[in-house]
């Protein structure tokens, strides 16, 4: 169930808003979890029990970490275990059909249905037992806040990753850090309904146009139209994932839990590590947290320094998805990250802020090429038409695919990125921290909550009629 579907907009929030505000306090942890749990259950009931499984192993493992004698062994163990499900469910096909491909016959090649979330619940499990061995936290005795803390619905299929100290005392449903006052609540409908207007009136229109293009081979398509296309999904996967993060803090407000910051406008960046501070913040920090700091870090010699980098970096691309072409993202933004590691970076800060900005973008957008592909080898031939400037297919042009909406679309995606906000600081302010709005506001923010359920319920009913015709 998606943030921008019908079914959540106009059923599952009203809904859980009304269960929750009914109750008394000592209720209410109780309807999240039961809320967040059908949220799981409408991907289907497996995806349900194997987040009951991790929830309930990583409780455990937590309280046991508290009182063991071993520490190390048992936190081996536990990490060892949450790593090989998720590898299960979301490797285990890629793996065996690589083994397959080289080794015919040797192992059947599995389909196995990866559970919503297991990426991101996963690394929450893998946190708490690693705080709770190390002493930073104090591992919970309460099942129900623990499970909301890995299942709440707002964060649990897209992010941001949490940490349990930071959400340890807005899981208290009488504590002080969950109370909702208006101004709180004013300030989660203007960030959800700004993370909604980003989904539906940004994203979902630019990942029509991406659509259109690789709906047919890369090498099929002249030059112009394979680049409008990765620009295409350069800005779409930017508002569709930073309008989710946004919609989950807005959520979490709304019911007394503060959820992190996930996007800082990363496309302003000047280099590839200041892109990825600013980029999935959570993930970022949960990798130098638990992988690059425990490896050494930077306090190691410069070769072994860069080769943590580049674990971690290839750990982020393979984090990402079971494929290729994700092991060459991760491997693409290693190695850039190593070469600014090695006097790049320094370079880059005497140049002019533009150029080193040029470049910033000029290397994401190259490694999102390989994110979007459908496979590596649409990715290489997307970069060699756009290289070579081939000229695709007969009576292949840019018009239909790119016309006057199209280039208002990609005009208002690269101002919105963050170059207006530079312009007008008020701008990013009112985005982020606006309490008690103003009639103005208001206004603004109806105008975009129309316009976005208007293209949302348009979406759903024409994948209505497909469905049924």
């Amino acid at each position: 169930m998606s943030f921008s579907s019908v079914q959540f907009l106009f059923a599952f929030l009203p809904l859980a808003w009304a269960f929750y505000y009914l109750l008394p306090p000592r209720g209410r942890n109780a309807v999240l979890a039961v809320f967040s749990l059908v949220f799981i259950l409408w991907a289907g009931w497996r995806g349900a029990a194997i987040l009951l499984a991790f929830s309930a192993f990583n409780w455990a493992a937590g309280l046991l970490l508290e009182r063991a004698a071993q520490k190390r062994a048992l936190l081996a163990a536990a990490v060892v275990c949450n790593l090989a499900a998720l590898g299960f469910f979301k490797y285990a096909g890629f793996v065996t059909q690589n083994i397959d491909a080289l080794l015919p016959g040797t192992l059947p090649v599995l389909s196995v249905a990866m559970p919503l979330g297991i990426s991101f619940y996963t690394f929450q499990g893998i946190s708490y037992c690693v705080d709770a061995a190390r002493g930073d936290i104090v591992p919970t005795r309460n099942p129900l806040r623990f499970f909301l803390y890995m299942a709440f619905f707002a964060h649990v299929s897209s992010g941001p990753i949490l940490r349990w100290s930071d959400q340890e005392a807005a899981l208290d449903p009488r504590g002080p850090a969950r109370r909702v006052d208006a101004a709180r609540f004013c300030h989660g409908i203007q960030r959800f309904t700004l993370g909604l207007a980003k989904k539906a009136l940004l994203a979902d229109p630019l990942g029509s146009v991406y659509g259109a293009v690789t709906s047919a081979p890369a090498q099929t398509m002249p030059a112009p139209v394979l680049f409008a296309g990765a620009t295409a999904f350069f800005f779409q996967l930017y508002y569709d994932f930073s309008g989710y993060s946004d919609m989950a803090v807005g959520l979490g407000e709304m019911f007394g839990l503060t959820m992190p910051e996930n996007f800082d406008y990363p496309y302003l960046s000047r280099t590839v590590g200041e892109f990825w501070r600013r980029w999935h913040m959570t993930l970022g920090a949960w990798f130098r947290r638990y992988l690059y700091f425990p490896m050494g870090g930077s306090r190691c010699s410069m070769g072994r320094t860069c080769l943590n980098l580049f674990v971690v970096f290839l750990c982020t691309g393979i984090w990402h998805g079971a494929a290729w072409q994700y092991v060459a993202f991760g491997v693409w933004h290693g190695i850039l990250a190593c070469i600014e590691r090695l006097g790049l970076a320094k370079r880059l800060e005497k140049l002019p802020a533009w150029v080193s900005h040029v470049y910033l973008v000029a290397a994401v957008w190259i490694g999102f090429v390989f994110f979007g592909a459908n496979g590596l080898r649409q990715a290489l031939a997307t970069l060699w038409g756009i290289i070579t400037l081939q000229a695709g297919d007969a009576g292949m042009t840019l018009a239909p695919f790119v016309g006057p909406k199209e280039w208002l679309l990609f005009a208002a995606a690269v101002l919105l990125c963050g170059p207006l906000q530079v312009l007008f600081p008020r701008l990013r302010s009112w985005a982020r921290d606006g309490r008690n709005p103003r009639p103005l506001t208001v206004a603004l923010l109806a105008v975009l909550l129309f316009f976005s359920i208007v293209q949302v319920t348009a979406g759903n009913y024409q994948a209505f009629i497909y469905t049924q015709f």
